[in-house]
C-alpha cells in the first residue's frame, strides 16, 4: 500500500514538473526599450514631413505639437507651429498620435472614388 501512495505521488510529481513553464520577468529597462521599439516603429510609419502632423506626449507630461522633419536611430526631431526643433529620444515618448494617410489608404480611397464614378455611369447609361 505504501509502494503505491508513493508511486502516485512520484508520477504526480513528475507530471506537474513536466508541465511547469519558466516564466521569465522582463526588468523596467528592457520594457522601456521594447516600448521605444514599438514607438519607433510608429513614427517610421508615419513618416516624415510637413504633412506628418503628429502630438506627442512624453513622460515629463510635456506635449508636443507639430510634424516630424526627421526621424533617426536614437530619436526624431518635432517642428511646433513657432518653427522651433526638438529633439526626442525614442525611451522618452509616452505616446504619439499622428494623422497622415499611408500610401495604401491613399490608394483605397482613390480606387472607391474610381469604382463609384464608373458605377454611375453604367446606371446612367442604362436609363
Amino acid at each position: 500500500m505504501l509502494k503505491t501512495v508513493l508511486s502516485l505521488m512520484l508520477v504526480g510529481l513528475l507530471v506537474y514538473t513536466a508541465g511547469a513553464v519558466p516564466v521569465y520577468a522582463d526588468s523596467k529597462a528592457e520594457k522601456e526599450v521594447r516600448f521605444g521599439e514599438k514607438i519607433k516603429e510608429g513614427v517610421r510609419r508615419l513618416g516624415t514631413g510637413e504633412s506628418t502632423r503628429v502630438e506627442v506626449r512624453l513622460r515629463d507630461k510635456t506635449r508636443l505639437k507639430g510634424y516630424i522633419s526627421e526621424a533617426g536611430e536614437n530619436n526624431f526631431v518635432v517642428v511646433d507651429a513657432s518653427g522651433a526643433n526638438h529633439t526626442v529620444p525614442y525611451p522618452q515618448v509616452k505616446k504619439v498620435r499622428g494623422n497622415n494617410l499611408s500610401t495604401g489608404a491613399r490608394i483605397a480611397i482613390g480606387v472607391a472614388i474610381v469604382a463609384a464614378i464608373l458605377t454611375l455611369v453604367v446606371i446612367a447609361g442604362r436609363s
